[in-house]
């Protein structure tokens, strides 16, 4: 890979990793309720996932799960529930005084796991960059050398920086009114992701 198009994958990536969304989301609520030290298995969480879905992407899998409209409807329903129910959990609870929780590593690691799974903007980011940046004509093992320490360095800077904004938060509005809120925002945002996975277009099979 030449390096202006590494430049431009780059700049693709940071984009698409800064963008909000429900990592974005969970990262912050974790770090607000967890601390930071133990929302760091959240961060490695998604980091797994990246490193599975880059495979995954290298192998064409991603978008033959794109092209399947039954595996694709699927997906999306038991995705779409998942985030509403969180939403609606996190909404109810947002009442409740906050207090750093002492949740399992593992608990933290799976949830996040799951949420970077099922996020549709997941396998539209990596089927895009690789229809758009790896090149044809130089093997593509050769190129992820290259591309996945790129992608899972900017990864774990961006989600890293969204847990730390989420401490953050919570240090200064622990035990607040305004903590309230921004808990009723989070939880808004993962309902709202939700709706909007339920609404989304099953792609249609190509002949």
């Amino acid at each position: 890979m030449s390096f202006e198009a590494w430049s431009i994958f780059a700049l693709f990536w940071i984009v698409f990793v800064t963008t909000p969304g429900p990592n974005a989301v969970n990262c912050i609520n974790n770090g607000m309720t967890l601390g930071l030290r133990r929302s760091l298995p959240g961060v490695l969480a998604i980091l797994t996932q990246a490193s599975l879905f880059l495979m995954l992407s290298a192998l064409g899998v991603t978008a033959l799960i794109a092209a399947s409209p039954t595996g694709f409807f699927v997906a999306k329903l038991v995705g779409a529930g998942f985030l509403i129910w969180m939403g609606i959990r996190g909404w109810m609870n947002a009442r409740k005084p906050v207090v750093l929780a002492n949740r399992p590593a593992s608990s933290v690691f799976l949830r996040a796991f799951a949420i970077a799974t099922i996020n549709p903007k997941s396998v539209a980011g990596y089927l895009a960059a690789f229809s758009q940046f790896v090149q044809p004509d130089v093997p593509v093992m050769e190129q992820m050398v290259v591309i996945v320490p790129t992608a899972l360095t900017l990864t774990a800077i961006s989600y890293t920086g969204f847990t730390l904004l989420g401490a953050g938060l919570g240090r200064a509005a622990l035990g607040a009114v305004f903590n309230v809120w921004v808990r009723r925002v989070l939880a808004g945002c993962f309902i709202i992701y939700g709706l909007l996975l339920g609404a989304s277009a099953t792609p249609e099979r190509t002949s």
